[in-house]
């Protein structure tokens, strides 16, 4: 497909390798059922898209945490609605919203609310209006490690704070054995493996040590990884590779891409009665308190990281799907707010359960459905 610009072709190529999976997969459906129902009679998650002024194909592009997810949602809605093409480019938060900003794509994908300043820049791409944030995808950021001999491994924030900031470089480090008493902990070095590019992940990490242990983590929490040592990979699914690779590596990633993979994930010490693991529902349950800080149509939210609710898993993320408010494409418009009405439905939330992410609280989520609804 030729397009007028650089960019926009480099963005189009680049999306479509990111979910070509998904789109082989839905390109197949398409091609068994030319005569039937729209693919929706054999797949009960997305028989409620509401496909209807919908047409062409949208890009979006930015966070890898929601990759899985996004994944999912693609695949289901364009079975449903076939003729109708949604790429998304999984690579990090920083270049989604780059690329928002620069009207390369019609929403970015971003673990962090638009900064004042990326607000401002917003408004070029966005005509008669500005960037916004939608919380869409909820979810742990599990902390996995590669230790054979190890199960159920318990960290806190403190020694997770100096694991990552190279203070802790042993695995039977007095620290960490102090918290698994009955462990046979190994004298191994410990490989520390982090985003290598701008972040939200990371920055949502960042937050959470801050927070958490914050005599241990004097960084700021930005989308670049801010401390000395340790290795760069590239996105979520680059860390859990090298976490998978390494024995005695130890990196941080959304849970699905530990699930999939078969990567033991850290319980984590908060101060409750016991250590919470990373799973949805512990997720859930720190998420539900989370309190909306967006000012007009922006839904951005303010989380609790230093939580010590009993099965409230702290170390949560949640990301945006950053929009125009108004100022968008009338060619993309009706697509955009098909799909992200089907990915903020009741069937399109109550799939990410399955998948190792944490539904958007019902009060939250509603108000994200009727700012869908307003897009224009």
């Amino acid at each position: 497909m030729k397009l007028p610009r650089k960019n926009r072709l480099r963005a189009s190529a680049l999306g479509a390798l990111a979910v070509s999976g998904a789109l082989l997969l839905t390109a197949c459906g398409s091609d068994n059922n030319t005569g039937g129902t729209g693919g929706t009679g054999t797949n009960t998650a997305a028989k409620n898209v509401k496909c209807e002024g919908a047409k062409g194909k949208i890009l979006a592009a930015g966070s890898s945490a929601q990759k899985n997810a996004m994944d999912l949602w693609v695949k289901n809605y364009m079975a449903a609605c076939q003729g109708i093409e949604v790429n998304y480019k999984s690579s990090s938060s920083g270049e989604g919203i780059s690329n928002f900003t620069k009207g390369v794509v019609s929403f970015a994908g971003s673990d962090s609310a638009l900064k004042p300043e990326e607000v401002a820049a917003s408004k070029t791409a966005c005509k008669t209006g500005q960037g916004i944030d939608l919380p869409m995808v909820g979810g742990p950021i599990a902390i996995g490690y590669n230790l054979p001999e190890v199960k159920d491994l318990v960290l806190d924030a403190s020694s997770i704070a100096k694991i990552f900031n190279s203070q802790i470089k042993k695995w039977n480090d007095p620290a960490i054995a102090k918290l698994n008493p009955n462990a046979k902990l190994p004298d191994k070095p410990i490989q520390s493996v982090h985003r290598s590019g701008d972040s939200g992940t990371t920055q949502n990490l960042g937050k959470y040590l801050g927070k958490a242990a914050p005599n241990d983590w004097k960084y700021e929490a930005e989308k670049k990884w801010p401390a000395p040592g340790g290795q760069g990979a590239n996105g979520s699914a680059g860390v859990a590779a090298q976490v998978k690779q390494v024995e005695g590596a130890i990196g941080y990633f959304e849970l699905s891409y530990a699930t999939s993979q078969s990567i033991p994930t850290v319980k984590v010490d908060t101060g409750a009665s016991a250590p919470v693991a990373a799973n949805s529902e512990n997720a859930s349950k720190a998420i539900a308190a989370a309190k909306i800080k967006g000012t007009g149509k922006d839904l951005a939210l303010e989380l609790d990281y230093a939580t010590k609710a009993e099965g409230a898993y702290p170390l949560v993320l949640v990301t945006y799907e950053i929009v125009c408010d108004s100022g968008n494409n009338p060619e993309t418009l009706p697509t955009l707010k098909s799909f992200l009405g089907y990915t903020a439905s009741d069937d399109g939330q109550k799939a990410l359960s399955g998948i190792g992410y944490a539904p958007i609280p019902a009060e939250i989520n509603a108000k994200v459905r009727e700012t869908i609804a307003g897009l224009k």
